[in-house]
């Protein structure tokens, strides 16, 4: 018996930020088209925490867990909207080749959201402070990075995002959750569409490749064996830092999400801040076979602690050139050495070369919020260089945030974030594949919600004229 099959315009593969906008984009089209998204995970109300984001009976589902569905993981964590076109998340004058064009994209999309529920606030606009802090990072040697930001907040992001869903839905673009991707149907040089789980065929005239980064792996594995032009990128490995909010407070007052950029003296490496938590909470995350840690932040729950991600960006050369598989290995090793938990560890301790335990965390001035640990010695989980990398910029950020880096603070490990395989791109945004358009985190296209969301856009665009 053959497979059951169905015919569209378009298919478009995750239904993240960049899976959302590329079909928000193809309803601009005056003609009516027949599209479909679909995603591995649920729809967005249904994600409700059923216990605390500390409690150590989380079930890692929303908001806490990446495998998210619609909406994707970057929104279901602190939501923050970095206006900007280039410096974080990558640049999309990559795409564009034109910073004015670039820039207009970045508030298209912005008045998307507000017009979907974001808030109006907007972080960063204070030109006295940021000039302030700019100065203070210079003079420690550390690029703090101007951007303007809405912060969405953990807890109200699915009440926008099934604001967004249901305006899709409503001009008759289907949106299929709890639905994988089994493989990608190749025939005779072009994508003619997907094939699921279950062995349906969803055929298509264009194919939007949109996962997000929980479907990096995935990616790969379409690439090899379908000959896709892809190279692997750099990834970030680190830790997740966790000090008092009021030691973090006048930076956060001149951005929600400041970011610091730091080149250590010894290695030369770039490090970097992102992902900041003001009196937010740290979560465990399960990639499958092993766990990570993250961050979020509530509008109508707070701690009294500060986190964000601190990591160094790693790049690899022959004759290992597969990033993933190499923060794989590592975030392996911590979570055998934490049995299954993010491992905790005071800065004090690692100075001394010695595991952290359960009274040795006690002698900090606070309380960890994520109790669901294990205390030990994260330099048996993170290579050397890394270790060093870490421990060198905590001190440097110190002189610029002073109290960022004592004996008190937590360190927890690992964070990894894991972008896929970079998907070679034309101006149309269309891969080597004929009919095969590429965008958003889980292509290695973007490493954030607004350039997720650009890139969606952008396919959508060229996906059109090629129509």
């Amino acid at each position: 018996m053959e497979p059951q099959q169905t015919q569209y315009d378009f298919a478009i593969i995750g239904a993240g930020p960049a899976g959302l906008f590329a079909a928000y984009e193809l309803l601009q089209q005056s003609k009516p088209l027949k599209i479909m998204i679909i995603d591995k995970g649920p729809d967005a109300m249904q994600r409700k925490c059923p216990v605390s984001v500390n409690d150590s009976k989380c079930l890692n589902c929303a908001p806490c867990n990446i495998m998210c569905g619609v909406g994707g993981s970057g929104i279901f964590s602190d939501g923050i909207l970095n206006l900007r076109h280039d410096v974080v998340g990558g640049n999309l004058s990559d795409f564009t080749n034109d910073d004015v064009e670039s820039n207009k994209i970045v508030d298209y999309i912005d008045q998307i959201f507000l017009r979907f529920g974001a808030p109006e606030r907007v972080h960063g606009m204070d030109d006295e402070k940021i000039a302030q802090l700019s100065l203070r990072a210079m003079s420690a040697g550390i690029k703090f990075v101007r951007i303007r930001q809405r912060h969405l907040g953990s807890e109200n992001t699915p009440r926008l995002i099934q604001k967004f869903a249901d305006h899709l839905r409503e001009k008759g673009i289907e949106i299929c959750t709890d639905e994988g991707v089994k493989d990608l149907l190749i025939e005779e040089g072009e994508c003619r569409g997907i094939v699921l789980e279950n062995n349906k065929i969803i055929r298509a005239k264009k194919i939007i490749f949109a996962p997000g980064r929980v479907g990096a792996v995935w990616v790969g594995e379409m690439a090899r064996k379908h000959n896709i032009a892809a190279i692997h990128a750099p990834i970030d490995i680190g830790v997740r830092v966790e000090v008092p909010a009021i030691i973090m407070q006048s930076v956060i007052d001149v951005n929600r999400d400041p970011k610091f950029h730091i080149w250590t003296s010894k290695y030369e490496d770039f490090v970097r801040t992102f992902c900041t938590n003001h009196e937010g909470f740290v979560v465990k995350e399960n990639y499958g076979s092993v766990i990570g840690v993250n961050g979020h932040s509530f509008t109508d729950k707070k701690s009294e602690n500060t986190n964000f991600a601190f990591v160094v960006k790693t790049r690899l050369t022959e004759p290992l050139e597969n990033t993933t598989l190499y923060a794989e290995s590592i975030a392996r090793l911590a979570t055998i050495l934490g049995q299954g938990k993010p491992i905790i560890q005071r800065l004090g301790d690692l100075r001394r070369g010695r595991r952290s335990n359960d009274w040795r965390l006690k002698k900090s001035t606070f309380h960890p919020t994520l109790t669901d640990v294990t205390p030990g010695n994260i330099a048996m989980a993170l290579p050397h260089r890394i270790l060093t990398d870490i421990m060198e910029g905590l001190d440097k950020l110190n002189e610029v945030i002073p109290g960022v880096a004592t004996d008190s603070t937590f360190l927890y490990a690992p964070e990894i974030k894991y972008y896929a395989m970079k998907i070679g791109v034309d101006n149309n945004m269309e891969t080597n594949i004929k009919n095969l358009f590429a965008a958003g985190d889980g292509a290695g296209l973007s490493r954030d919600i607004v350039k997720a969301s650009a890139t969606g856009l952008l396919a959508a665009r060229g996906a059109i004229r090629t129509f």
